[in-house]
């Protein structure tokens, strides 16, 4: 192949590699804003948010750990808010804003809403079910089948529904095996 102008080639093979080089760096631009919206899809990994709304801390951490939304899925949580007179083994009223503020609060944040990958295992196990308890979960109940009873009923612990006994981290959303300490 004979080049008639080869002037003409030149520049025209100059202006491509502009171009080329343009959407490349627009390219890497999304590129880098995609990875960004990943890590914060991903949002550590297997960690939950800490729980931070005042109001649920304030009614429901007065009675016990504050669980954090991630662990059930918005569908349990209402049935809970909507059962206070037989809430476990204990009834309490909320005042009807309180119990709106409290229900968007974990509803926003509910397993099914998470970007945590534990919340999606939650659910996953879950299937078409709706668990009053956390530890009706069956993720979470096989999480914890090598545990026994007799381990579990320690004055420690109490119950599976103490997480704090043994997840060093959970108040701060960290249920790793690497920060369980169970009590003797």
């Amino acid at each position: 192949m004979v080049l008639r102008n080869p002037f003409l080639f030149l520049t025209a093979l100059i202006v491509m590699a502009f171009f080329l080089t343009e959407a490349r760096l627009a390219d890497s631009d999304d590129r880098e804003r995609r990875r960004e919206r990943l890590r914060e899809h991903i949002r550590g990994g297997e960690d939950f948010k800490p729980v931070a709304n005042p109001a649920y801390k304030e009614h429901c951490g007065a009675c016990h750990f504050s669980y954090h939304p991630e662990l059930l899925p918005s569908s349990s949580w209402k049935r809970i808010l909507n059962q206070t007179e037989k809430h476990f083994d204990a009834s309490f009223e909320l005042d009807p804003e309180v119990k709106k503020t409290l229900l968007a609060y974990l509803t926003a944040n509910a397993a099914e809403k998470s970007t945590a990958k534990r919340a999606a295992r939650i659910m996953k196990s879950l299937g078409k079910t709706t668990p009053s308890r956390i530890t009706e979960i069956p993720y979470i109940k096989d999480k914890h089948h090598k545990i026994s009873e007799a381990v579990l009923k320690r004055p420690a612990i109490g119950s599976l529904s103490n997480c704090t006994a043994c997840h060093q981290k959970a108040e701060q959303g960290n249920y790793s095996k690497r920060t369980v300490s169970i009590p003797k």
